[in-house]
């Protein structure tokens, strides 16, 4: 094929399809049509006034498709305006921003609670503490040792007897007592202050010190080689054990009751020493040839009453059997 078949060719499949259809129809004559010898462009050329004629009708027809084409353009641009200004499709109006708040430091985190050392409870769980306990809540002195315990930078060191420290006493030293008499007992029994055990060493070179009881009822402490002990007018007992030790609260173990001489004028009784268990007699332990024989009497007679049951229950299972063996003969 030539370049000027080419070129028309290239043209022909661009423009639209109906106006191609219609130029094909008018040219192809021309464009199949042998080139005669000397020539050298296609039939066509020669024929300018039939190209003419048939370039007429594609003339007004491209005319015709670019009118339908401005107005459907005009259409779509007006089409698309209604939908773009409909209340649906078109934008809100934005609302200005929300300022900003105010960025505060952090709160600063509550500080804990105190804890608070339940001592009713420290000493019903401990020791056995129960008697000085006891006397504790009857007295109502648990109420002063625990606000003492609560409500005071100072806090509290109390010395308490164990259940048989108590006991080694005779009863009426404690019954014979006021009520009066019977608190500043329990109060001797305490320091308005928390000490740990480190700080009896210097404690001890301030004797006497004195207790929650009054400036009338004071101990004298001594401290040698970690040995601490809590001396009164009658009684020198020693810290046994640390029960619980921790600012504000101190409590400590004492294996004897604290004594003072403004509620004792004597050094009170000890409690009896308990009667010695009597032996056990040798017929107590030893069984006697008579019961040996008695025992051995009454085994043989269960044996045999045993064996008399069981040939019982035999014989009755015996007569049951054949009672139904002659029933079922007579049927």
């Amino acid at each position: 094929s030539s370049p000027a078949a080419t070129h028309g060719l290239i043209i022909f499949y661009s423009i639209p399809t109906r106006t191609a259809s219609l130029l094909y129809n008018t040219l192809a004559p021309s464009l199949t049509a042998p080139i005669p010898h000397g020539h050298h462009h296609p039939p066509f050329l020669h024929r300018p006034a039939r190209l003419l004629a048939g370039l007429a009708p594609l003339l007004r027809l491209r005319q015709s498709d670019s009118m339908m084409e401005f107005k459907a353009g005009i259409l779509t641009v007006a089409m698309l305006a209604i939908v773009l200004s409909s209340p649906a499709v078109a934008q809100k109006p934005k609302s200005p921003p929300a300022p900003s708040a105010p960025i505060l430091p952090p709160a600063p985190a509550p500080a804990p609670a105190p804890h608070h050392v339940d001592l009713a409870d420290l000493l019903s769980v401990a020791g056995p503490f129960h008697t000085f306990l006891d006397y504790l809540q009857k007295t109502n002195v648990i109420e002063t040792f625990q606000n003492q315990a609560n409500n005071t930078k100072e806090g509290i060191t109390i010395f308490v007897p164990k259940d048989s420290a108590f006991a080694a006493l005779k009863k009426t030293t404690f019954a014979n007592l006021t009520q009066d008499q019977l608190k500043s007992l329990l109060l001797y029994h305490a320091f308005p202050k928390y000490y740990s055990l480190a700080e009896f060493n210097q404690l001890s070179t301030l004797n006497p010190v004195t207790t929650f009881a009054g400036s009338q009822y004071t101990l004298n402490l001594t401290y040698n080689m970690g040995t601490i002990q809590v001396k009164s007018m009658w009684s020198n007992p020693k810290i046994s054990s640390s029960v619980y030790s921790t600012r504000p609260v101190a409590v400590y173990e004492v294996n004897k009751v604290l004594l003072p001489m403004q509620i004792f004028k004597s050094d009170p009784p000890l409690a009896p020493a308990p009667a010695p268990a009597p032996d056990a007699k040798a017929s107590d332990v030893a069984p006697s040839p008579t019961s040996g024989k008695s025992t051995s009497a009454k085994a043989k007679a269960d044996s045999k009453n045993s064996s008399y049951q069981v040939g019982v229950g035999i014989a009755h299972y015996l007569a049951l059997a054949v009672s139904g063996g002659l029933m079922l003969l007579w049927m």
